[in-house]
């Protein structure tokens, strides 16, 4: 399904919902201060941490899927800002920026070396900032499939699930001699060589898919405040830049020189960092490109909801 459609269906979806929700909430009135609409708008920003599944770092053990291997020191701080529409409080459609970084090393596995099958003596570490442009429906349960009215109110807390389309921008860097290399020019698998021509140049701009759950409180009828799980489904292995084998470094001098030379040669295999003495056969294993890379967020965000109107 081409992402065209796949944001037809989400905006059909999200219409759908809002004509057959038959809810008995009182949408002319909020409070003793405000009238409700069927129809508000939220202009919010959010403030919360970032991390990631990839190849790098992870728990002791052989790397495991998903956040059976995720090691929560690399968290970092990440933020958003957002415009939502909220149709009769049940379905949402939003857009949102969301910027951060991820990152990870294999030194973090230092303490538990013995049971991390080489991992650790792979040495290999990343960051990457991530910048985020989303559309996400927004959906409310409870206010889809229960009825409120003066006499059963709705409840303070509102759950709700999330999906929707992005694209994001990441750019995976490596730490070398106290400055930062970026690593998708340095093709550290072969990506791009003609003797590996199964191994294809990756983009730097891709889309991605969020998915997540949510509760929303409201705090007064101008304000409300939601804490918010998101993770993002990918189609690429290299957000760290590592998702397969070694290849052989003499190659790189038909293909790069100068200082992209050096780089390349002295970042595509770190080993001989930690043993000066160690010899990386060609197709040695590096990553795994079984599964591809993942990150999450989450976040506290605050809204400010304009379309209530005074009594």
């Amino acid at each position: 399904m081409s992402i065209m459609r796949k944001l037809h269906f989400i905006g059909a979806l999200v219409f759908c919902i809002g004509l057959t929700q038959k809810t008995a909430a009182q949408y002319y009135f909020y409070d003793n201060r405000y009238y409700d609409n069927p129809v508000v708008y939220e202009i919010g920003a959010s403030l919360g941490a970032m991390n990631c599944l990839t190849d790098v770092g992870g728990k002791k053990g052989i790397g495991k899927k998903f956040i059976k291997d995720l090691n929560f020191g690399n968290t970092q701080v990440s933020g958003s800002l957002f415009f939502n529409v909220m149709i009769k409080n049940a379905v949402g459609v939003r857009l949102e920026g969301t910027f951060g970084q991820v990152k990870a090393y294999d030194s973090i596995l230092k303490s538990v070396k013995a049971s991390t099958y080489g991992r650790y003596e792979r040495n290999l570490s990343f960051r990457s900032p991530i910048s985020e442009f989303s559309a996400m429906a927004e959906i409310h349960p409870l206010y889809i499939f229960m009825k409120y009215d003066e006499d059963n109110l709705p409840p303070k807390v509102s759950p709700y699930l999330l999906g929707g389309i992005g694209f994001f921008h990441f750019n995976p860097q490596a730490k070398l001699q106290n400055r930062w290399v970026d690593l998708q020019p340095l093709s550290t698998e072969g990506q791009g060589f003609a003797e590996y021509p199964n191994r294809k140049p990756y983009s730097l701009n891709q889309v991605n898919f969020p998915v997540g759950v949510g509760a929303k409180y409201d705090l007064s009828p101008m304000f409300n405040i939601r804490a918010e799980f998101v993770y993002r489904i990918l189609s690429t292995d290299y957000l760290d830049d590592v998702s397969t084998t070694y290849i052989d470094p003499s190659l790189y001098a038909n293909y790069f020189s100068g200082t992209r030379l050096t780089n390349a040669l002295l970042l595509n295999d770190r080993q001989y960092e930690l043993d000066p003495t160690h010899i990386t056969t060609p197709g040695d294993q590096r990553g795994n490109p079984k599964n591809n890379d993942a990150y999450f967020t989450f976040n506290v965000k605050i809204s400010l909801v304009l379309g209530r109107d005074k009594r």
